[in-house]
């Protein structure tokens, strides 16, 4: 059976797909690029979208979490489809992640400022490139315990940016504080995401609240972060996850490793050159 995955519209091309419980992870319908948005009243069968109300859940004692996490900003369009994708495998192809703080905690945490680098990093082989964006540019990387990371300034918006430098789609899943993008619960591998085209782009401007809206990544206290307000936990804020799914029947890295592992002597010859 195959599951429903949302598009939406705009220059960049995504997708995003309700897991139901009864379908194999493999198949679905996957959205295309996101827009501005508003929760619908219903979520597809086996989906639950985020509520777009403020949170209600009582939120923990952050007393002693210092630095920043993910707040929940204000509602911006970004509109999403549908589209089919069927997954390779029931696990992603990749994982890859994106710590970040503000600059009094990274520098407690001994973040090396002569290591910056390009904010939109290659991942996954060379398959994307992706990074995080606030402003007018994308934010700069440092190397921290041979993790990529951020440093943002509480109260700014971010968004997160994904390029298919691929020649096939693939579809990613992302997370934000341990929260899926799309539900705004408890990130999961099992969860569909985004369908990106191949050379397209799509900006995730923040947690989804319906099919025309999101409510935007925004810079924030622990104790005022959606996944404190919202679920009074904060044992993961401060990391971004991205996994990355192929397209069944079209394997982009498989040429790429057999060239890649081609030898330009096969064998060592028998007689010694003079």
């Amino acid at each position: 059976m195959r599951v429903k995955h949302f598009i939406s519209s705009g220059v960049i091309v995504a997708g995003f797909a309700w897991m139901l419980s009864s379908c194999s992870n493999n198949g679905g319908y996957a959205p295309v690029a996101p827009a501005p948005i508003t929760l619908p009243s219903a979520a597809p069968e086996g989906g639950r979208g985020l509520s777009t109300s403020a949170p209600s859940a009582k939120p923990k004692a952050t007393k002693k979490r210092t630095g920043i996490a993910t707040g929940f900003g204000q509602e911006v369009e970004s509109a999403m489809g549908y589209t089919d994708f069927v997954r390779t495998s029931s696990k992603p192809k990749f994982l890859s992640s994106i710590r970040y703080n503000d600059s009094e905690g990274a520098k407690a945490m001994g973040v090396s400022r002569g290591t910056k680098g390009s904010g939109m990093q290659k991942a996954a082989g060379g398959l994307i490139e992706w990074g995080m964006s606030s402003g007018w540019g994308t934010l700069d990387n440092y190397w921290w315990r041979g993790e990529r990371f951020v440093i943002g300034k509480k109260g700014r918006d971010y968004q997160l940016k994904v390029k298919n430098l691929s020649s096939t789609r693939v579809e990613v899943v992302l997370s934000v504080d341990g929260l899926d993008v799309i539900d705004g619960k408890a990130a999961s591998v099992k969860k569909r995401g985004y369908i990106i085209a191949p050379g397209k782009t799509v900006v995730v401007k923040g947690f989804r609240t319906s099919n025309d809206a999101v409510a935007s990544f925004k810079f924030s206290s622990v104790s005022g972060s959606y996944a404190n307000l919202k679920h009074g936990k904060t044992r993961n804020v401060g990391v971004v996850g991205l996994a990355l799914f192929t397209e069944s029947g079209r394997e982009p890295w498989v040429e790429a490793q057999q060239r890649g592992s081609a030898r330009a002597f096969a064998e060592a010859p028998n007689i010694r050159a003079r």
